[in-house]
């Protein structure tokens, strides 16, 4: 079915555009809805064909399991329809007409390909295209890398993870947040539609799951909530170990090794995936490939909100410059990043940038400072119970509440841990990624960690900036942690804190004490820490410095 865009489109065409500040459209355009578009097993998927009046400027390829209408549409199609660019909009496996069985993040390389096949025998096709999207649409592009068609010739992966296990289990624990709501919201969109669908798992998270989220075993709730409709959730739950053949064919790496095409590459520092996405531009960086890396204030779902209308105006100056080959890019910088307490934007090199390093020893009674504490100092003591998991409060997650929060009534807890300076006598900026060592003992070695660096603003409230998650099953010992990527400019005044816990539930499934089974155990058993200060150890926090 063709259609042109009618007064309703129109509408909604101007809403997007005053809304992610665009520029006015250079062409009307008319929709085919539903084309056919085969692949080599004789599934048969179903797109959407945005063709532009006037001459086409180029051709964008949008895989995704969201749908083709309502935000992706909004987003990844429409803007780029009015600009004067053909948008052809396909659904994965078993998403929104489409046939086949939804395998997820798995077997996307090969309906890549076949879709690509197809749309070179079509009278339409430019003989050329470019690919852009967001975090499940980024890995359908890193997936068509792995074996670049000669035709493709630049991508904007926005967000886009490579490592789908390592994305789930890179802690140690899985995304249980992640995992589930992404799990609801896929089993439900169809029969709420592609707005509501997309965004349902997480607006009803408290309402429709959460009892799944705080169920144990969590495996079992599952299956009472969506029964046999999402079969991928029970492989992930069994398949822990991310070096499992599992995970092979969810692993796009090898897209590093292959791509020689410029790549536009677009994450937050709040964002969930984005530690991949600096390996992405680290790895491609090194080959010599033509990559920008643009990392702004951003979570996850940020990226399709708030970013939306840098990243789409940006995306269009990209496709201008290689599709079109009649403009250039929005900057020539290979590195872009926001620094946080300011309202600076800076061009860097490369990342991570040249810096000096500062380290701050945690001292007992809750201090941190740059002179280690007394070697007789004792420890502080961290008590975590499964039983009342310490909440998650913001952080590195899909959740609607993920990125720089509140984390003051976090911190009031008995099971959270802080370490703070005195309020800072000049500005201190911080660009890379801090670490920390902790030298610690346990009496029971089955346990997670949380470790945060946050600013304590002048009215005392502290804001998260940098994290770390990770489940260690051992003793006594000393622990060497990364933790996220930051830019952050800590202002006079404010004070630099680590916060330290046990857990951050939901966001990641509470470690039970036990050592069974992830997602499978109701078993759970309290653990008691010792932070060493001097004696037994010392632990400190080590921040780079520009």
């Amino acid at each position: 079915m063709t259609r042109r865009s009618r007064f309703a489109d129109a509408l909604a065409d101007r809403a997007v555009r005053r809304l992610l500040k665009l520029p006015q459209p250079s062409r009307d355009y008319r929709v085919t809805f539903d084309v056919e578009v085969p692949m080599r097993d004789g599934v048969v998927l179903l797109a959407d064909h945005y063709v532009p009046a006037g001459p086409v400027r180029g051709t964008i390829l949008v895989r995704s399991p969201y749908g083709r209408a309502g935000v992706m549409g909004m987003l990844f199609c429409r803007p780029f329809a009015l600009q004067g660019f053909q948008v052809l909009s396909v659904s994965c496996r078993a998403t929104f007409g489409s046939a086949g069985i939804l395998n997820a993040f798995h077997g996307e390389v090969e309906d890549g390909l076949d879709t690509v096949a197809w749309m070179r025998e079509q009278s339409w096709f430019t003989g050329s295209f470019g690919t852009m999207g967001t975090s499940y649409l980024g890995l359908t592009q890193w997936a068509l890398l792995t074996d670049p068609p000669p035709e493709m010739k630049t991508a904007v992966i926005v967000s886009g993870p490579h490592d789908t296990g390592r994305l789930l289990y890179g802690t140690g624990a899985i995304n249980l947040v992640s995992s589930v709501g992404w799990t609801y919201g896929m089993v439900n969109q169809g029969s709420h539609g592609p707005v509501a669908g997309t965004l349902l798992g997480a607006i009803q998270r408290d309402k429709k799951y959460r009892h799944v989220l705080d169920a144990a075993p969590v495996g079992d709730a599952a299956h009472g909530l969506w029964g046999d409709k999402a079969a991928w959730f029970d492989e992930w739950l069994a398949q822990r170990d991310v070096t499992d053949p599992f995970w092979d064919s969810a692993r796009v790496t090898s897209a590093h090794e292959a791509t020689d095409i410029p790549v536009l590459l677009y994450s937050g520092w709040h964002d969930l995936i984005l530690e991949q996405v600096l390996e992405s531009y680290a790895a491609l960086a090194a080959r010599g490939v033509d990559v920008q890396l643009r990392v702004g204030p951003w979570s996850h779902a940020d990226l399709v909100g708030k970013g939306a209308g840098q990243i789409t105006r940006d995306a269009l100056a990209w496709f201008a410059e290689h599709l079109a080959h009649d403009g250039e890019r929005a900057s020539t910088s290979p590195v872009r990043i926001k620094i946080g307490g300011s309202d600076e934007w800076r061009d860097l090199d490369a990342w991570p940038p040249a810096s000096d390093t500062r380290t701050f020893y945690l001292q007992p009674g809750g201090g941190l400072a740059g002179d280690p504490p007394a070697a007789d100092a004792g420890p502080s003591l961290l008590r975590y119970d499964p039983a009342d998991p310490t909440p998650a409060v913001g952080g590195m997650s899909n959740a609607l509440d993920a990125g720089r929060r509140d984390n003051t009534a976090r911190e009031r807890r008995a099971d959270v841990l802080t370490f703070s300076t005195a309020p800072l006598t000049s500005a201190l900026e911080v660009v890379g990624s801090p670490e920390v060592e902790l030298a610690f003992a346990t009496d029971n070695p089955h346990v997670d960690w949380l470790v945060r660096v946050c600013e304590v603003d002048t009215k005392g409230k502290s804001w998260n900036v940098s994290e770390v998650y990770a489940r260690r099953n051992v003793k006594a010992n000393t622990l060497r942690l990364t933790l996220s990527p930051m830019a952050h400019r800590f202002r006079v005044g404010t004070r630099i804190r680590l916060q330290i816990s046990g857990g951050a539930h939901p966001v990641y499934d509470r470690n039970m004490g036990t050592g069974e089974t992830v997602g499978l155990s109701s078993q759970m058993q309290v653990s008691n820490r010792e932070i060493a200060h001097g004696k037994g150890g010392q632990s400190f926090v080590t921040l780079p410095v520009v």
